[in-house]
């Protein structure tokens, strides 16, 4: 069976976007991206682990007995959600604090298991592995241009707090982009995010809808085959 490792990606970071077009996995989604560094965060976890265990379930495959399928995905994503909230509480553990029971809520996440069940029970490694790389870094995506929209008008600055991810040396990433900014309260509450996943989603329905009927306008290519001509005696 061939691979389209193109239209996996294309799916991933667009046509087939977690977010924007399954609607998948929103209540982290709407709930942590009231800034950059918590999505980042959020997004990196979750695909990290949406990879791994895509990876494991297209290993074994064939050895998972059908009628206990599920419960061993769930099993197989616990392992690595625990090994990443291990990883955090190491390394980023404020950031950990901030982020709080949606860590441990990547189990629940209905894009890692609908992935698992869905693509990487049926596919082969590399296009498993590809497809989760593709499905978590299309779902960061959208959590962070929401956390940097909801971050700039909730208080006028972008970046901020990056130390939490990045180390001491990320300090002064951050960036202001309004002097005596008061804020936007709206923006940094979760109806605030509601609205803002909207915007997004009708922006991509607006981009789909305008590339579509471009397409449809093209000009067709013509034949380039020979035509038959009749002729009479």
């Amino acid at each position: 069976m061939s691979v389209d490792y193109r239209k996996i990606t294309l799916n991933g970071l667009w046509h087939n976007n977690p977010a924007l077009v399954q609607l998948l996995g929103l209540c982290p989604l709407l709930a942590v991206t009231s800034s950059v560094v918590n999505a980042l965060g959020l997004g990196l976890a979750s695909t990290l682990v949406l990879s791994s265990s895509n990876l494991t379930v297209s290993l074994f495959r064939r050895l998972v007995p059908e009628t206990v399928r599920l419960p061993i995905f769930v099993m197989i994503i616990a392992s690595f959600v625990t090994a990443i909230e291990l990883l955090m509480q190491a390394l980023t553990y404020e950031l950990y604090l901030i982020l709080g029971i949606f860590i441990p809520l990547i189990v629940t996440n209905c894009v890692i298991m609908g992935r698992a069940d869905a693509f990487a029970a049926k596919n082969p490694v590399s296009a498993s592995v590809l497809d989760g790389l593709m499905m978590g870094v299309g779902f960061t995506s959208v959590l962070v241009v929401l956390g940097a929209l909801r971050e700039i008008l909730g208080t006028g600055a972008i970046f901020s707090n990056m130390h939490l991810l990045f180390g001491e040396g990320a300090r002064d990433w951050m960036i202001v982009l309004a002097d005596h900014y008061e804020g936007f309260l709206f923006a940094i509450l979760p109806p605030g995010a509601f609205v803002g996943l909207g915007l997004l989603i009708a922006l991509k329905n607006v981009i789909d809808a305008r590339a579509e009927a471009k397409r449809s306008t093209a000009p067709k290519p013509e034949s380039s085959g020979t035509k038959r001509v009749r002729v009479t005696g």
